[in-house]
């Protein structure tokens, strides 16, 4: 299947009975003028000719639009206290990767806080990889007032071969370990990237110096969808069969509830409730607790 049929399946969607009433809300929202952003720790939209009704409409819009995993943002006086304090993530990394003028993919996007983040580099261009329909309605929800030019593909990594272009830095973060096969992953990875380009990853690890991988039988931290949870070796293994090379561990941590907690934008449960209550060094599988490495490597 061609990428433009794939784009065209998917764009359908949005069109699903549980979306559809969310891209209403979208196309009600009000036109404001006078728009000015800050891309801090949250991403801030604000303006000084807005009215409280449209103040309101927008708040009532954005709570329809839960649950949010990655921010903060705040537009117009309305702060979406996302799960994910997503900037401890990005303020890690920021130091390790320089994007200016470059072609610059996120795979596994979200709602594009990253992406977001990313602007005050100035790229080039930023293109960013995500089959959620609920993250790109709510892409599309920020970029309604934020007006930015970022390209937003209803794609996902196994696409990244068949893409109309390469690029020049991809970050791929908390998306390895939903993979069922992970150096095939790596490999699209690699087949997207221009020669010399980049790759910023984040996978969960567990300890240990010999190249093996956890696999959990049903769910990691309550996560279905959990295949391998390798050892650093065992990941920079996988890198090396992908063809990286330059691999380079920038930071090994532990993720705790100053970075993931339950909010009011969310609905269920979050990590408090999936470390073993008495042991919070476990899951409640009896898993080591969730532990993120962070790597870059170079094609």
């Amino acid at each position: 299947m061609s990428l433009t049929m794939i784009r065209q399946e998917r764009l359908a969607w949005l069109n699903w009975k549980d979306i559809a009433p969310m891209r209403q809300a979208l196309a009600s929202l009000p036109s404001i003028q006078n728009i000015h952003y800050t891309l801090g720790n949250t991403v801030t939209i604000d303006s000084s000719q807005i009215n409280d009704a449209e103040k309101e409409a927008i708040k009532e819009c954005a709570l329809a639009l839960r649950p949010w995993r990655k921010g903060p943002f705040e537009l117009f006086g309305t702060f979406i206290d996302t799960e994910w304090q997503s900037f401890i993530k990005y303020n890690l990394l920021e130091p390790h990767f320089n994007l200016e003028g470059k072609i610059v993919g996120d795979i596994g996007c979200n709602n594009g806080y990253y992406l977001f983040r990313m602007l005050s580099q100035n790229p080039k261009k930023l293109v960013g990889f995500d089959p959620s329909a609920l993250y790109k309605t709510q892409f599309d929800f920020i970029n309604h007032f934020m007006k930015s030019d970022i390209v937003y593909e209803m794609l996902g990594v196994e696409h990244l071969p068949l893409y109309e272009h390469k690029f020049d830095t991809l970050f791929c973060l908390g998306v390895l370990y939903h993979r069922s096969d992970p150096i095939q992953t790596l490999k699209a990875l690699y087949q997207g990237l221009n020669p010399e380009g980049e790759l910023i990853l984040d996978t969960f690890m567990i300890d240990g110096d010999t190249p093996v991988a956890l696999c959990p039988s049903k769910t990691y931290s309550k996560i279905p969808n959990v295949y391998f949870v390798p050892t650093i070796p065992a990941l920079y293994n996988w890198l090396e069969r992908a063809k990286f090379r330059d691999i380079e561990l920038l930071e090994i941590k532990t993720t705790d509830t100053d970075e993931q907690r339950k909010t009011e934008w969310i609905y269920g449960e979050s990590l408090e409730h999936f470390l073993d209550p008495n042991n919070p060094e476990l899951t409640v599988e009896g898993f080591p607790a969730p532990k993120r490495v962070y790597i870059k490597a170079k094609r």
